[in-house]
């Protein structure tokens, strides 16, 4: 054989060879079994979830999540304790609460990913304008297994406001609080989201809204609740009458728990980056989701495979 056939054999052949390393690189990824945690239909945490679970068949070629709705962050970081989920969408307040605990998988953190504000939505045509001017109304204040409730419970201890006593009370997600106010069953309803929401959107071309502002209860909240801050939400958000409103902020962390291989992990943060277009096209939050502030995952503990995806990256 000349030399010219032998260094075309040569080459054929590692050619050959990385094919066959990249669909057993491939091969690894068709076992494995997501089921991620992704909120209510309607809220930003399942539009997102559904644009990852599309972009995570295509890279890095899992087998297509299954993306279960549920009651928010609580809800989310109960099943990834006990494995019922392996990837779930969780405000920080929710997850440093949950950290106390030590029972089941431990959680790790994949990425920071935008940040939620709190919307006191209210009907228009009632004369509340601060936190206060709730009392003797009906208003949600979540889904029992829900971030929303946390932060609510938190919000309104702070201004010295029962729900039980002060409000009439009711427990309902995203989705029921819209149909209810729509249909004259609710005044009010507390909701924890990225900006816009889609369901808030939808609710306003239809009920004339307005939002609470918060600023005059955010002090002794953030003084007892270090991981809130605090924003100004603008009206254009929503298209809603008025100005703009103070409200509250927090992070949100995309998550999984210590069942993932470092290798998956990896992966899937990866494949996070590389979707960003569908997931703004998916949700304008998603415009926030950057690689640098993605590390900012405090009190949550990234997943090795994640930090070994931001170190190979130079962050």
């Amino acid at each position: 054989m000349s030399g010219t056939l032998l260094r075309l054999h040569a080459v054929g052949a590692a050619l050959a060879l990385a094919t066959l390393s990249l669909t057993a690189c491939g091969d690894d990824f068709d076992h494995v079994k997501l089921t991620m945690a992704a909120g209510s239909p309607g809220g930003v945490y399942h539009a997102l979830g559904t644009a990852l679970a599309d972009a995570w068949t295509r890279d890095p070629g899992i087998p297509r999540p299954q993306v279960a709705n549920t009651a928010g962050s609580v809800d989310n970081l109960d099943r990834l304790r006990t494995n019922q989920a392996q990837v779930g969408f969780s405000a920080a307040d929710a997850a440093e609460e949950k950290q106390k605990g030590d029972s089941g998988h431990k959680l790790y953190a994949l990425a920071r990913m935008h940040d939620d504000y709190l919307q006191v939505v209210v009907r228009d045509d009632l004369p509340a304008t601060r936190l206060s001017d709730l009392k003797g109304l009906r208003v949600s204040v979540g889904a029992p297994d829900s971030g929303v409730r946390l932060i609510a419970r938190r919000l309104l201890e702070s201004a010295d406001i029962s729900p039980e006593r002060d409000l009439r009370v009711q427990y309902l997600d995203l989705t029921t609080s819209a149909d209810a106010m729509r249909n004259g069953a609710l005044d009010a309803f507390f909701w924890s989201g990225g900006v816009p929401t889609n369901a808030v959107t939808t609710l306003a071309t239809t009920v004339k809204l307005r939002m609470l502002d918060l600023g005059d209860v955010l002090p002794k909240l953030r003084q007892a609740y270090p991981v809130y801050g605090s924003a100004t939400l603008p009206a254009s958000a929503y298209q809603l009458g008025g100005g703009p409103i103070v409200t509250l902020v927090v992070r949100n962390f995309l998550l999984v728990n210590g069942t993932m291989s470092n290798d998956v992990a990896e992966a899937l943060v990866k494949g996070l980056f590389q979707a960003q277009p569908s997931l703004v096209a998916a949700s304008p939050v998603a415009r926030s989701i950057e690689v640098r502030s993605a590390i900012e995952t405090t009190p949550v503990e990234l997943h090795p495979g994640a930090a070994r995806y931001y170190r190979d990256a130079k962050i």
